[in-house]
């Protein structure tokens, strides 16, 4: 997993509530392997027309947002079903932290563990920093894990809330596989332990 480093980038709309899983990442596309770039599934069945063009006013597609590091969504973004491939599409298309008032309990667990994170900001300062990206999508935002603080186009600092060891894997770029290895000494030494114990 890579280290998770400050971002400052410009942060795309997507203010409906209940955008779920299945909209993320059509069922079709879950069979993919995950080195496949699921990026190219993304919003497919909205951001794309039948034909294959580009819906030009969905935000993705948009120059301003097209490279965004960050979203801005509405309240319980990715709901539905327990897809990881959702949290891939959107880590694969650049998304690097989703900020919203609240968010499907496996995608968030799912994001942590794939190193897109996962922000809970109240209603009202999601829906104003939506605007502000709106009225001008040249607006930048701010999100630095370390002080888990938000920095909204207009200067205004949000503090947010993180499990400390989920903070501490991203900062550090550990997934579970790479933390428990960490502690492979000890895990020798206990299974020593228990096959002396058992003889």
């Amino acid at each position: 997993m890579e280290k998770f480093r400050p971002i400052e980038s410009a942060a795309a709309p997507l203010p409906q509530a209940n955008i779920d899983t299945d909209q993320i990442v059509p069922a079709r596309y879950l069979s993919r392997p995950r080195d496949d770039n699921h990026g190219n599934y993304l919003f497919r069945d909205v951001r794309y027309n039948p034909d294959g063009s580009e819906v030009a006013e969905f935000p993705l597609n948009q120059p301003a947002w097209r490279h965004a590091q960050v979203v801005l969504a509405g309240r319980n973004f990715a709901c539905g079903s327990s897809r990881e491939n959702a949290v891939w599409a959107l880590f694969d298309a650049g998304i690097r932290a989703c900020i919203a008032p609240s968010f499907g309990d496996i995608f968030r667990s799912n994001s942590l563990k794939n190193g897109m994170l996962p922000i809970v900001l109240p209603a009202e300062v999601v829906a104003a920093m939506i605007e502000q990206v709106t009225a001008d999508p040249t607006a930048r935002v701010r999100v630095d894990l370390a002080s888990q603080t938000v920095t909204g186009p207009d200067g205004t600092k949000h503090a947010f809330e993180i499990d400390p060891f989920a903070r501490r894997c991203m900062l550090e770029g550990l997934d579970e596989l790479a933390f428990t290895l960490e502690h492979e000494d000890e895990i020798a030494a206990f299974e020593r332990r228990q096959d002396r114990h058992n003889f």
